[in-house]
């Protein structure tokens, strides 16, 4: 019965270093992959500033065009303002467009830490069946 007893609490205290163990590794897994996901986020967010400081700077450059444009008519530096400012436009869609996708690709959600939550609570309930 004494054998039995120690089998027993010694089955227990295995199971509960196992299950602390564990515990802490999905915790570590969970907090690698949320600081992963936010900074992604973050460059996400990046990416947007730098496209809406670009296109500040085309809309600029198409106004300043558009006077020289009006004023000169016919005189080749509006023309140069103008490729300048539709190039800036097409970088600051591309930003734009690659900063949004960047954000909406990443999920805050950790889903590697979720998945393998699932395993375990599997494994766990068919070692209790």
């Amino acid at each position: 019965m004494q054998g039995n007893n120690q089998t027993i609490q010694g089955l227990v205290g295995d199971a509960l270093r196992e299950s602390t163990d564990l515990a802490q590794k999905e915790f570590t897994l969970f907090r690698t992959e949320i600081t992963q996901n936010i900074r992604t986020l973050f460059m996400g967010l990046a990416m947007i500033v730098v496209a809406a400081i670009f296109a500040i700077a085309a809309l600029m450059l198409f106004t300043e065009s558009l006077v020289k444009w009006l004023a000169t008519v016919v005189n080749s530096e509006a023309l140069a303002a103008l490729i300048v400012g539709g190039v800036m436009a097409l970088i600051a869609i591309g930003l734009g467009l690659w900063g949004r996708s960047t954000m909406t690709s990443s999920s805050l959600a950790p889903q590697r830490a979720m998945r393998s939550l699932k395993r375990d609570a599997e494994v766990l309930s068919e070692r209790g069946a």
